[in-house]
């Protein structure tokens, strides 16, 4: 498998990540607690939702049509592939050590799910961060 090849396998892995996202309000019931909030909050929350969704969106769709180009070794290659792998990272930890998904997982369906999600979770950091580091060179 070709660095191109693995840029685009975490390319796919963002749209999972997105399916993921969609379910999540129906599988958590947050929409309930968000109504009791103030209109700020509430708009806030769904504001960040949603632009976090664009943003995978779009890392994802550079991942898949640009990966010659990150896999390039350039200068600027690197430094996005630096950005991505780190941006990934921390919604590792963030998933690890911040939030806790127990109460939520209660079905085998779902902790088959949670389990596939964090294992989607790992593969673009690495790809990003093995690209940033050799330049797309294996």
């Amino acid at each position: 498998m070709s660095i191109t090849d693995e840029l685009q396998l975490a390319g796919l892995a963002h749209i999972g990540i997105l399916v993921a996202g969609a379910c999540m309000p129906a599988a958590t019931g947050i929409r309930a607690p968000l109504k009791s909030l103030p209109e700020f909050p509430r708009r806030l929350f769904w504001v960040y939702f949603i632009f976090l969704a664009v943003c995978i969106a779009g890392f994802g769709t550079v991942s898949i049509l640009m990966a010659d180009d990150l896999a390039s070794g350039t200068p600027l290659a690197r430094a996005v592939c630096a950005f991505l792998g780190t941006f990934w990272l921390i919604q590792c930890a963030v998933a690890l050590f911040v939030f806790d998904l127990t109460p939520f997982l209660t079905t085998p369906a779902r902790k088959l799910g949670h389990l596939a999600l964090n294992i989607t979770f790992i593969i673009p950091p690495l790809f990003y961060f093995w690209t940033a580091v050799t330049g797309g060179k294996t």
